[in-house]
């Protein structure tokens, strides 16, 4: 478990450990297609750290990203009511720009507020971060449902 210093910002060492879990969930996963291994950590506001990686399948519409395979075990594990407070991407190759695609920036909003921060690698890998909302300005949530 993972301890925030409030509700909006993380310790350092809590950032470091978990785009440690990321990286480390992007070396199981399964991309014999693309060769793109990512990893993903989410932060839940228990404090538990729950991870997924890719899973490719030669129909590439049926893989599951990093992130969703995430927030799938999240909730599973801990129920419907899970809250994530951070998110942490990587790719096995450290040297490439890896952030939650579309599908995943809508999925993490459904579990996140829009100031939850995305840690992932930048240009040439150099780390760096941004909130949901950075990512995903007009997030489709249950209030557009009406």
């Amino acid at each position: 478990m993972l301890s925030q210093t409030s509700q909006d910002a993380l310790d350092p060492a809590a950032v470091a450990q978990l785009r440690v879990a990321a990286a480390q969930a992007s070396l199981r996963a399964y991309a014999p297609y693309s060769h793109y291994y990512v990893g993903a950590a989410l932060l839940l506001q228990s404090g538990e750290v729950v991870t997924g990686c890719n899973v490719e399948n030669v129909s590439f519409r049926l893989t599951c990203c990093a992130e969703q395979a995430a927030i799938a075990r999240a909730v599973s594990e801990f129920g419907p009511a899970i809250r994530i407070t951070a998110v942490a991407v990587a790719n096995a190759d450290t040297s490439l720009t890896c952030q939650p695609c579309g599908a995943c920036r809508q999925t993490i909003a459904e579990f996140a507020d829009s100031s939850c921060p995305i840690f992932y690698p930048g240009n040439a890998g150099k780390p760096s971060a941004c909130t949901l909302a950075d990512l995903l300005p007009a997030a489709f949530s249950a209030d557009s449902m009406g």
